[in-house]
C-alpha cells in the first residue's frame, strides 16, 4: 500500500476480490480519515458511462487532487475497452496508488505486461481454502465439514445462505453461469455455445486425467459432437483464462522441461464443478485430487503433473527454488496401491520431499521414508509445515 506500483487482483467472479477492495479501503480511512478515495465498480450501473480508456481517465482525473495521495479503485475493470491505456498514464503520478480488479487472467497478463512493465504486482485470489472455509461458516475440522467444502466448495457468498443443498447449488448455477456468458462467450465471442458446455461438462466428468486436444476432439467426434483441435484447445485456453478451470502441464522429471502436448484440467471451485458433473460417490478419487491440487496453488505453488519415464507423479510442485513431489489416493488397504503410490516416488532420485496424501486416516505415518497425510491434515496444513 501507499507506493506507485500497481496493486491487481485477478480472480473468477464472486471470488471476494470486491470485499478485498472494501477491506483495503478501510483500512487506509483508519489511517488516513480524511483520504481521497477513488472508486469505480463496473458491475454496478452507477458507472455505466465510463466504457473507453478516457472515459475512465477523464472520471478519475476531475477528482484527483493534488499535493497528496489518490487511492484509486476499480473493481472488474476488463470491462473497459483498453483500460490499460488509462492506467498506463494514471501510473506516471507517484501520488497515485492504484489498484485493480479483473476476472480474465490471459488479458490482464498480457496488456498490463506489455503496458506497465515491471510497474505492477499481480494476486491471484482464489475461492476460500479449506481453513477459511471452516472459519467463515463456524464449523469444526472434522469429516462432516470436509463433505460440505467438497460438495459446495468455497464461494465467500455461500455465508449468507441456508447451507441447504438446493439454495446453495441454486446460487453456485448462477455464479457459473454469469462466468461462462460474460467470461467466456461474450469476452472471446465464442458462437458454439453448445459445444463449449459440452466441453466443460467433459472436463467435468474427467478430472484428473491426461487429455490432449486432439484426444478430447476425437472422443466428442465419438459423441457425434464435431469440433477440431485447434477449436478445442481456443476454448479451453479461454476456460482457464477466466479461471473456470487450471490446467495443469505435464513436467519431465529426469529432462527438466515441461512437454508441449498433454494437460489434465482441475476446476478451481468445486462447487462449480458439482454443478456440471453431480456429486457422484463414484467420482471420489477425482474430487480428492482436485481439492489437493487447489490447496498446492493456495499454498503458492507452480504445480505441473511429473512424468517419470513411464511413470506418473500427480503433482510436482514449486516454490522459491523448493520442489515437492504429491502423489494422492483415495484409500491404502490394497498391497498393489501401496506399492504404486509410494512406489513412484520411491523411483525419483533427489533429495525434495515426497508425500502421499490419502483419505485414509488409519494408514501409517510414513512408508519406507515416504511420508503419508491424511487429507484433512493435508488442508489445515498444522503437520505439513514444509507447505505453509
Amino acid at each position: 500500500m501507499q507506493t506507485p506500483i500497481v496493486k491487481v487482483m485477478i480472480g473468477h467472479r464472486r471470488v471476494g476480490k470486491s470485499y478485498i477492495l472494501y477491506q483495503l479501503i478501510n483500512e487506509i480511512r483508519n489511517k488516513e480519515h480524511d483520504a481521497n478515495i477513488i472508486y469505480i465498480n463496473k458491475e454496478d450501473i452507477a458507472y455505466v458511462d465510463i466504457v473507453s480508456s478516457k472515459d475512465l481517465h477523464d472520471y478519475i482525473a476531475t477528482r484527483l487532487m493534488s499535493k497528496r495521495r489518490n487511492y484509486i479503485f476499480i473493481d472488474e475493470i476488463q470491462e473497459i475497452e483498453d483500460f490499460k491505456v488509462a492506467i498506463r498514464s494514471l501510473a506516471l503520478n507517484d501520488s497515485n496508488d492504484i489498484y485493480i480488479t479483473g476476472s480474465n487472467s490471459e488479458m490482464f497478463s498480457s496488456d498490463l505486461a506489455n503496458e506497465l512493465g515491471g510497474r505492477y504486482v499481480e494476486f491471484k485470489i482464489y475461492s476460500l481454502s479449506y481453513m477459511e472455509f471452516l472459519d467463515f461458516h463456524k464449523l469444526n475440522n472434522d469429516d462432516e465439514s470436509l463433505e460440505k467444502y467438497n460438495r459446495f466448495g468455497g464461494l465467500p457468498y455461500l455465508i449468507h445462505l441456508p447451507m441447504r443443498e438446493e439454495v446453495v447449488m441454486e446460487y453456485i448455477r448462477s455464479v457459473y453461469s454469469t462466468i461462462v456468458l460474460r467470461d467466456v462467450v461474450a469476452r472471446n465471442n465464442i458462437r458454439n455455445t453448445a459445444f463449449l458446455e459440452q466441453l466443460i461438462r467433459f472436463l467435468a466428468d474427467n478430472i484428473g486425467s491426461l487429455f490432449s486436444s486432439k484426444s478430447i476432439s476425437d472422443f466428442l467426434k465419438s459423441q457425434n459432437i464435431r469440433m477440431s483441435p485447434t477449436l478445442v484447445s481456443e476454448y479451453a485456453d479461454s476456460l482457464a483464462s477466466a479461471f473456470v478451470v487450471h490446467r495443469i502441464e505435464r513436467y519431465d522429471i529426469i529432462g527438466k522441461r515441461l512437454f508441449e502436448r498433454g494437460q489434465k484440467y482441475f476446476f478451481e471451485n468445486m462447487g462449480i464443478r458439482n454443478v456440471v458433473a453431480g456429486y457422484k460417490p463414484q467420482d471420489r478419487a477425482k474430487r480428492l485430487e482436485n481439492i489437493v491440487c487447489n490447496h498446492l496453488f493456495y499454498c503458492g505453488y507452480e504445480v505441473t503433473v511429473g512424468t517419470l519415464l513411464t511413470e506418473e507423479i500427480d503433482f510436482v510442485c514449486t516454490r522459491a527454488g523448493e520442489t515437492l513431489y504429491v502423489q494422492v489416493a483415495v484409500e491404502l488397504s490394497k498391497p498393489e496401491t501401496i506399492a504404486r503410490e509410494f512406489g513412484n516416488l520411491l523411483k525419483i532420485k533427489d533429495n525434495y520431499p515426497k508425500i502421499v496424501v490419502s483419505g485414509e486416516r488409519s494408514f501409517e505415518n510414513t512408508y519406507k521414508g515416504i511420508e503419508h497425510i491424511y487429507i484433512r491434515d493435508f488442508l489445515t496444513s498444522s503437520v505439513t509445515p514444509k507447505i505453509v
